[in-house]
């Protein structure tokens, strides 16, 4: 099954660079959580934006390519199989305008209820709109 797929343009600012002169490692991550936030609120349900939150329990990641000042990318996520309890998976790359991947990643995310602050079981009507047909 194909998941619909979220794409998210970033160009990489000279504050990204590291010393050894390429997008920093830490930038990577910042930018997995930019780009699945904004997969959620083009996405999720309004009511469900003001309920619920997403914290991040788990990532994976591979460091592929080195991306540069001025690196026009294309973050590209889209959610795993179906939730177990409160967690879910979620995919992601960023491709250079070359097509080539520069990083690949799989996060796992938690729900969390705003109302008690706890983790809570991904409600189906909640993840329905990432799932596809």
């Amino acid at each position: 099954m194909t998941r619909p797929i979220f794409e998210h343009r970033i160009v990489a600012p000279a504050s990204a660079i590291d010393e050894l002169g390429h997008v920093n490692n830490a930038v990577w991550v910042q930018w997995i959580q930019e780009v699945a936030l904004a997969h959620w609120y083009s996405v999720a349900d309004p009511q469900h934006q003001d309920n619920y939150i997403w914290v991040v329990v788990r990532h994976e990641i591979d460091y592929l390519r080195a991306a540069f000042e001025g690196d026009l990318l294309t973050g590209r996520t889209w959610v795993g199989d179906a939730p177990r309890g409160a967690r879910f998976d979620r995919h992601m790359e960023f491709v250079g305008e070359d097509g080539k991947v520069r990083v690949r990643a799989t996060t796992q995310w938690a729900i969390i209820d705003k109302a008690t602050g706890r983790p809570m079981r991904v409600p189906t009507e909640v993840i329905a709109p990432f799932m596809g047909d």
